[in-house]
């Protein structure tokens, strides 16, 4: 059995006002909130969700996640990063250098992403979140993989990437460079098993393919918080 990948989760100083910028930027809904977490449904047919939780402290280094948008054109390019600049996003130099095609962008609470050129062959043009795009090592890559049942569909040149076994949805790739873990990633998985799965015996696969359970003070809670290969945190939801 595998789990699924159900949400990514972000922390933000001000959860309500990121959502609203990543609901706009998407045309995703905003569903509600609980206990201070705004959670965005997809309205393109992407698998998983995202949850903004609130957390007061700022991140203490680079992001390991990044989420690169698709373009089907040097104009939809254009116009994408001009409609994201109207929303809050800005357009940031992390040493891409002047000869790149794709355009680097902050949303308003620094999170890089990338509006990438049109023709890369690994994003999905299906929804506007192209992929999933993880500095990591093909450890990590292998890991998840499995965890998820997702093929890999690249693995060369310390490069991985996987995708769901229909062929639809989003990559998710790991590639150099790590950034180094300074604290808590700003940004994580939450996998679930299935309605009838079991989360115990789901957490004890995953110790076997290289995961550990790690306590950030989380306290008493329904999941279970681990960290894969690369030290990267996640959580075993409740099988839903």
């Amino acid at each position: 059995m595998t789990v699924r990948l159900a949400t990514l989760t972000w922390d933000a100083s001000g959860p309500s006002r990121l959502a609203r910028f990543w609901a706009a930027a998407l045309d995703w809904e905003i569903s509600g909130e609980a206990d201070g977490i705004v959670t965005l449904m997809p309205t393109d047919g992407t698998g998983f969700t995202f949850d903004f939780a609130p957390e007061a402290e700022e991140s203490a280094g680079k992001n390991r996640i990044h989420l690169d948008l698709g373009s089907r054109s040097a104009g939809d390019q254009r116009a994408t990063v001009a409609r994201l600049t109207g929303l809050g996003a800005s357009e940031i130099d992390i040493g891409q250098g002047p000869d790149a095609r794709h355009v680097v962008m902050a949303d308003p609470e620094g999170n890089p992403f990338c509006v990438l050129e049109p023709g890369n062959s690994f994003v999905t043009y299906a929804s506007r979140v192209g992929s999933l795009t993880c500095g990591g090592s093909r450890a990590a890559g292998y890991f998840w993989s499995q965890a998820l049942g997702w093929p890999l569909v690249w693995d060369q040149d310390e490069e991985t990437a996987i995708r769901a076994p229909d062929g639809a949805g989003q990559f998710i790739t790991w590639g150099p460079p790590i950034a180094p873990k300074l604290g808590k990633n700003r940004m994580h998985f939450d996998v679930a098993p299935p309605p009838d799965g079991d989360q115990g015996a789901e957490v004890e696969r995953l110790v076997s393919l290289g995961a550990r359970r790690i306590d950030i003070g989380q306290g008493e809670v329904p999941w279970v918080v681990m960290a894969d290969p690369d030290g990267n945190e996640f959580c075993v939801l409740t099988p839903r």
